[in-house]
């Protein structure tokens, strides 16, 4: 039979297959990147999972003194337990736990520009805008994320986010678990083109097949429906 997946485990740390993983993910990363001499960055949703692949897989930069930048517009779509993130007082002590349980590295992670509203999607009127689980809000986030990108000057971002927004909101492409793609941006709008060489992921491990933005997403009507239904 398959994993169970429970949803209801709030903002869930790494399993000891993702740590295996990231391993994995590390090595393909170092061996194509290592030698680029450009200027650098890495992003990284403010969730756990994400904030410690980023500390395991990209701890390579941050020896040369890339930090982590967390942003909430990268954070996971919708709104169950285990892809809702933790108020910053309680993510601090979860990393350090985490970093003290597993031996993972401390790196420099920067929250200077995460949302006050962090980490709220349903509550405030203005989260269920910015982040919020409906087709209108998962696509403006998107967009939200690649203007970002195509402003900012490093020549080369690393992203650390979550398959189902990557995949419905900003590229239409399937990430399995500790996969990765190539992306470059477009002349004028921010647009985004594929390197070839990740059409199944950058460790081969994810899906060829498109999918459209937001299709997997709930409308705006069936997610007020649903969050009527819940109060």
């Amino acid at each position: 039979m398959p994993p169970t997946i429970d949803h209801s485990i709030p903002d869930p740390p790494l399993t000891d297959l993702g740590i295996q993983q990231c391993a994995q993910l590390r090595r393909s990363l170092a061996q194509r990147f290592s030698s680029f001499r450009g200027s650098v960055a890495v992003v990284a949703s403010p969730m756990l999972r994400t904030l410690q692949t980023a500390s395991l897989a990209a701890d390579w930069l941050v020896e040369r003194g890339v930090g982590i930048e967390a942003d909430a517009d990268w954070q996971e779509i919708s709104d169950h337990p285990c892809d809702t993130g933790s108020p910053l007082p309680r993510l601090l002590l979860l990393l350090k736990d985490s970093q003290a349980k597993n031996q993972f590295p401390s790196p420099a992670l920067d929250f200077s520009c995460i949302h006050p509203l962090w980490p709220d999607k349903t509550a405030a009127s203005a989260a269920r805008s910015l982040f919020g689980y409906s087709r209108s809000a998962v696509l403006r986030r998107g967009r939200r994320c690649l203007e970002k990108l195509s402003k900012r000057p490093e020549d080369l971002v690393f992203v650390f986010s979550h398959s189902a927004f990557l995949r419905t909101g900003v590229t239409g492409r399937y990430y399995f678990n500790a996969d990765y793609r190539i992306f470059t941006f477009e002349e004028g709008e921010p647009g985004l083109k594929m390197d070839e060489s990740t059409l199944e992921g950058g460790m081969g491990w994810s899906w060829p097949k498109t999918v459209e933005l937001g299709s997997e997403v709930p409308d705006d009507a069936e997610e007020e429906a649903e969050r009527d239904g819940k109060n």
